[in-house]
């Protein structure tokens, strides 16, 4: 429409006044959004905020506490911690450039002693455990390395030295397998109750009674603010909340004992075990296995090839605690076993004779004495002095007669078959081989035959399919030793302060209480009392001269492939007894050659005997 001259108005048209309002509706909600943001974030999330800019100027270093001591039942420090020196690395803090970030790493390589790539992997790994976390590169770095890294500061950005608590074994391989080892946790074991408190990178215990009483030598870690600046350079110390300490573990262990029983193991440069019990209360005084180990090298970390090293049966195992994982046969130190299923199960009594002509003929098997001995007719105690195979085969053909499973039950009763219940992780359960256990694996397909009587002939003698470790063997005769007591097997004694005060009694009652008759142990303990004391007992010529009269039993097992394996299980004082020894030792041929003669050296250290009279003349008797 035409307007005059004069008359300059906007003409609004319906059109135009639609785009001014959408335009102003839209002005005005992005309005309404900028203004509730800065509300939302000044107002609402402004602490948070607040606290964030505070950490970009805050940091908060761990203060690592150190383990709880173990010492020995007199004291004497078994493990304790040094302080060391460890090089970490800021991820956040390398170049952000990556051929500038290569180059500091491959220095850093260089100055640490480790392949860069080895570096990078390490860096990542850790960084996707703990994003914003220092990096532990390495430990236990020597002092010519760190006053390096102090000095070229600004060639290696982001790396720092903190001082860290390791483990320290002052006995190097001595009771390694006890001790344990420790690491750093894994995320696996943080999803357990028992590492509550814990975060990745703490170090708790992976083994040995380490594992077991962690939660008490663990201790809490502390912590400590320190101001950074804009590079992330400490300007000072805000507060600290010191570490606290583990507590000290008090272990039934006697060092002497300990000592004497793996230089023993280790004087026959085989593969073997032992146990030193006090069957009275089921302290452990004593236990090795050989070969051992140094549980220092677990301090750092340990490279895969010298794990493999640890665990090739080439180097026999070192990690294998024979002690309680060792499976065997025992040979004759079973008889104990046979002889009290036998009595107490009413199948003969003391003054029952049984003749020993050599050997035994079942089903076209002959059973034979070894040395091809004849014994004649003889009792029980005899039969146990001068180790009578004959007599206990007849013995195991009359319980597989009477219904095949009465050596089995009294076998388990005593302690074989099954975990003891020592405060030991990864403890082997063993085998009592029995007629339902044979037919089971018949019916699958899994064996070459059903059960026979000379699978129980075998079993009265401590051969064929028993697997059972120095361990067991070691309750079993405590049980006979304390009148019939089945004791748990426990290492740890009590916690205690730094200063010896006592925190906790560990006390584990014994499991059960068998009904063993005074007849049964008075004639079992007749036999071993003989056996290793009077003439042609199979021990007498170890022990005759021995200063303290003990009851022993040897046994001489036979492996498949394998030399006769040397056992001996004995209990001293024979009137009252104090502790029980069990020794095996692979490949060591008769039980009075080998295993005798090394626990009569555990005997002499519990009771301080020296010289020749510690050692004596090993003997040759057959078993």
């Amino acid at each position: 429409m035409y307007l005059p001259s004069g008359d300059r108005r906007l003409v609004v048209t319906p059109q135009l006044a639609l785009r001014v309002a959408v335009l102003g509706g839209v002005a005005l909600a992005l309005f309404a959004i900028a203004f509730f943001r800065l509300w939302y974030l000044q107002v609402l999330s402004g602490d948070r905020y607040l606290a964030e800019a505070n950490n970009n100027r805050v940091r908060n270093i761990k203060v690592e506490a150190p383990r709880g001591k173990i010492v020995d039942r007199n004291g004497t420090v078994l493990v304790d911690n040094r302080t060391a020196l460890s090089a970490q690395v800021i991820p956040q803090r390398l170049p952000a450039d990556t051929a500038r970030r290569n180059r500091e790493i491959r220095r850093l390589g260089t100055v640490l002693g480790i392949k860069p790539a080895v570096l990078q992997r390490r860096i990542r790994r850790e960084s996707r455990k703990l994003p914003y976390s220092p990096v532990t590169l390495k430990t236990d770095v020597g002092l010519d390395t760190v006053f390096y890294l102090e000095e070229n500061q600004t060639a290696f950005r982001g790396v720092n030295v903190r001082r860290v608590f390791l483990r320290r074994y002052p006995y190097g391989e001595l009771g390694a397998h006890l001790f344990g080892t420790t690491g750093e946790v894994t995320k696996q074991q943080l999803k357990e109750g028992r590492y509550a408190g814990v975060s990745l990178g703490d170090r708790v215990g992976q083994s040995g009674i380490e594992y077991t009483y962690d939660r008490y030598l663990r201790g809490k870690n502390g912590a400590s603010r320190v101001e950074v600046d804009a590079l992330g350079r400490p300007k000072g110390e805000l507060s600290v909340r010191d570490p606290l300490p583990g507590k000290q573990l008090r272990l039934s262990i006697d060092l002497a004992v300990q000592k004497a029983g793996q230089e023993a193991l280790a004087s026959f440069g085989r593969p073997g075990a032992f146990v030193a019990l006090d069957p009275r209360n089921g302290d452990v005084i004593g236990l090795g296995s050989n070969p051992s180990f140094d549980p220092n090298v677990f301090a750092k970390s340990l490279t895969r090839s010298e794990y493999k090293r640890l665990t090739s049966p080439a180097n026999g195992a070192p990690l294998t605690d024979r002690a309680i994982q060792g499976l065997y046969p025992t040979g004759s130190a079973f008889k104990l076993i046979t002889s009290t299923a036998v009595l107490e199960s009413g199948l003969i009594t003391p003054a029952t004779v049984l003749f020993d002509g050599g050997s035994l003929s079942v089903g076209g098997l002959v059973f034979k004495n070894a040395g091809g001995a004849a014994y004649g007719a003889l009792s029980l105690v005899r039969a146990l002095q001068v180790s009578s195979d004959v007599f206990f085969y007849q013995l195991g053909l009359m319980a597989d007669q009477r219904g095949g499973d009465i050596i089995q039950k009294w076998a388990s009763r005593l302690g074989l078959g099954h975990p003891t219940g020592i405060d030991l992780p990864g403890e082997a359960a063993g085998l009592i081989p029995s007629p339902a256990w044979r037919n089971r694996l018949f019916r699958k397909h899994l064996t070459d035959r059903p059960w026979t009587p000379g699978d129980n002939i075998n079993l009265a003698v401590g051969q064929g399919d028993l697997q059972a470790d120095p361990l067991q063997l070691a309750v079993a005769y405590s049980t006979i030793a304390n009148g019939g007591r089945v004791v748990t097997p426990h290492i740890g004694l009590r916690v205690e302060d730094e200063t010896g005060r006592v925190l906790q009694e560990i006390d584990p009652r014994a499991r059960r209480k068998l009904n063993i008759s005074a007849t049964t142990r008075s004639a079992i303990m007749s036999g071993l009392r003989a056996a290793a004391n009077d003439p042609g007992g199979t021990s007498a010529p170890v022990f005759s001269d021995f200063p303290i009269t003990v009851a022993g039993k040897t046994g001489t097992a036979q492996r498949p492939g394998q030399a006769d394996q040397s056992w001996y299980a004995v209990m001293a004082p024979y009137s009252d007894p104090r502790i029980v020894v069990a020794m095996t030792i692979e490949r060591g041929g008769f039980g009075a050659e080998a295993a005798a003669p090394a626990a009569r050296r555990v005997l002499a250290a519990y009771f301080g005997i020296k010289g020749k009279k510690a050692v004596g003349q090993a003997g040759h008797a057959p078993d």
